[in-house]
């Protein structure tokens, strides 16, 4: 028997919804916003476990053009080439790129190197897998599952959460950094800081161009 979609885990909060627990700032949502409905690639990231990666970016695409279909690796099928032509116009999700298979949609190597190959041209992305920072995440993507520095290029924005108190059970999720992707060479991009969380002041911080 298949168990429940991601979406239906993960759609019980809005971006409004994280603003008001205290998530994100309304100008983080409103960014995010923006990169769904302007089909723009992102990534969402984290250490731990549970730090609410799948609900942020489950959020983030429901904020989509309702025009915009939506398939997920695994859970929509197995052939990715599919996949991608049935995304066109919309959103194919990689729930986590991860060397470890401990999920359906947990995938590396080849199979993320298709994904992003086959991203653009009308098809976005969106995928989540844990690291601490862009630097680090482009390394899983780029030497780890080895995909070109072109094709990781395409990946626009990108969402750093962390948990606060034991990861176990965590006491609050916070969007620490929202960083935009302008580039990437020898598989390090080139990044600019949108938004940072002040923890001293518990503060959603917008940076200066």
């Amino acid at each position: 028997m298949p168990g429940p979609r991601i979406g239906r885990i993960a759609s019980a909060l809005g971006l409004d919804d994280l603003v008001a627990n205290r998530t994100m700032s309304s100008e983080i949502a409103e960014t995010l916003r923006a990169t769904a409905r302007a089909r723009r690639s992102f990534i969402v990231m984290a250490v731990p476990r549970l730090a609410g990666k799948s609900t942020v970016m489950q959020a983030m695409l429901d904020e989509r053009p309702k025009s915009a279909p939506l398939r997920t690796i695994a859970e929509d099928g197995d052939d990715t080439g599919e996949l991608l032509r049935q995304s066109r116009g919309g959103y194919i999700r990689i729930p986590e790129i991860s060397r470890y298979p401990a999920a359906p949609g947990y995938i590396w190597g080849p199979p993320v190197r298709k994904v992003f190959a086959g991203t653009g041209d009308g098809v976005s992305l969106a995928a989540a897998l844990h690291a601490p920072d862009p630097e680090e995440a482009f390394a899983t993507i780029c030497e780890g599952c080895g995909v070109s520095d072109a094709d990781a290029a395409k990946v626009e924005i990108v969402v750093y959460l962390r948990s606060l108190g034991r990861w176990q059970e965590p006491t609050r999720r916070v969007v620490s950094t929202v960083h935009e992707i302008t580039g990437v060479r020898d598989g390090k991009p080139t990044t600019r800081l949108l938004f940072a969380w002040d923890e001293a002041t518990d503060r959603f911080v917008k940076q200066r161009r």
